[in-house]
């Protein structure tokens, strides 16, 4: 079943073990990623840095503390990963609103969809790169996110959050459209 049709604590379970995955398979955490000044270490202190806030702040939950990224990347990630899951898991969640004053009030489990899973999804690609890893994501969920993301072009820019689009062939593929899409040059490799 494609992505894009599974239940939000589906689809997460789906994309954070392709990300568990490599976050398993890293064997050198100082190799430089396809984001500029990150390494793959950043990659995965992204994610466990910036969710936990927004979460709390939205609606009030507090993740579970792990180690920190520096101390030990992969218990970092899987200990966010598996809170993650199980409240995505609480038949509960999708009830409860996060509250957001750039976003509004979104349920939980759509909210935890839109922002984090799909930053997982996209991040799997960095941390695939920088560690030598298969980065080969799914192309239907590609091409969903880039139709999402392309009508909130000026928006997404002007958020600081994705660079300036890096262009792509009018033939390329949907991996390489949406990472081109986001910043990323889908050429990148280690130099």
């Amino acid at each position: 079943m494609a992505l894009s049709d599974l239940s939000p604590a589906e689809r997460h379970r789906r994309i954070a073990a392709g990300f568990t995955d490599r976050v398993r398979g890293a064997k050198r955490w100082d190799a430089p990623a396809p984001v500029a000044g990150w390494t793959a270490r950043d990659v995965v202190r992204h994610l466990v840095e910036w969710f936990p806030p927004f979460l709390a702040a939205g609606t009030g939950i507090e993740l579970p503390a792990g180690p920190g990224a520096d101390d030990d990347p992969v218990a970092a990630w899987e200990t966010q990963c598996a809170a993650v899951q199980k409240l995505l898991d609480d038949p509960e969640s999708p009830q409860r609103m996060l509250v957001n004053p750039h976003i509004g009030e979104v349920p939980l489990d759509q909210a935890i969809d839109r922002f984090y899973t799909s930053d997982v999804f996209m991040h799997t690609w960095d941390l695939a790169r920088a560690t030598g890893q298969d980065d080969r994501l799914e192309p239907e969920f590609c091409a969903a996110l880039l139709a999402g993301m392309e009508p909130m072009d000026d928006l997404l820019r002007s958020s600081g959050q994705y660079g300036p689009a890096v262009p792509t062939p009018d033939d390329a593929d949907a991996q390489t459209r949406m990472l081109g899409f986001i910043g990323r040059d889908p050429s990148w490799t280690q130099r």
